[in-house]
């Protein structure tokens, strides 16, 4: 799994002269990847509606994306290569479910959306980690939750974040079927659903590859 996260990370950084700051970073791959998993095909128009970047952000994307032959244009339009579908793939066994969330006492922006980290609760500190990740993605910031107990638990206690949320329990339990161990990163962002998305996504890979460092 680690060496996936690091093809993404090489894809994000791929050509790019170090004075130089590409506009997109893992969570936008990760997205794109999943997009033409689900789509069958992906255009630059649907991947400019939900990551957020200009044309010509979307375009070097686009040719990293084949460069690196995770995708590949055929009849069909642009598709996922074996390498791509083995790569998304993966990374789907660690990060296997999503869901937007409303705002609540937890959460610290207008648009929340929440991702499932399997069994990397041991990897968690004490959620400054994500919330910083998530602050450099351009997001508002993140929360992190840990979930032992049937209890959605603040990371190094025993408080249960959720006692006063029981809406917002019932959704992610429902939404993300969690389990002992796993982690919930909740990205947050004033402006857009999409930011918070990939603030959540760039969290959680960034911690999953923590924790298989170890």
């Amino acid at each position: 799994m680690h060496t996936y996260v690091k093809l993404l990370e090489k894809v994000s950084h791929q050509g790019s002269p170090s004075s130089r700051q590409l506009s997109f970073g893992i969570g936008h791959i990760f997205k794109a990847l999943q997009l033409a998993k689900l789509n069958g095909h992906i255009s630059r128009e649907l991947l400019e509606k939900e990551l957020l970047l200009g044309g010509g952000s979307i375009k070097t994307l686009v040719k990293h994306l084949k460069t690196t032959d995770m995708i590949k244009t055929s009849n069909a339009g642009t598709i996922l290569t074996e390498k791509g579908e083995r790569i998304i793939s993966q990374i789907l066994l660690h990060i296997p479910k999503e869901t937007v969330i409303p705002q609540s006492s937890i959460t610290v922006g207008k648009f929340n959306y929440a991702v499932l980290a399997k069994n990397i609760a041991n990897s968690i500190h004490s959620g400054i980690e994500q919330r910083d990740i998530a602050i450099k993605s351009g997001a508002t910031g993140a929360t992190t939750l840990l979930f032992k107990d049937d209890k959605f638990l603040v990371p190094k206690t025993n408080y249960n974040a959720l006692a006063e949320e029981s809406k917002i329990q019932k959704v992610l339990v429902k939404n993300l079927r969690p389990n002992d161990n796993d982690v919930i990163i909740i990205g947050s962002d004033n402006t857009s659903k999409q930011n918070a998305e990939i603030a959540a996504k760039n969290a959680a890979l960034f911690t999953i590859m923590n924790h298989l460092k170890h």
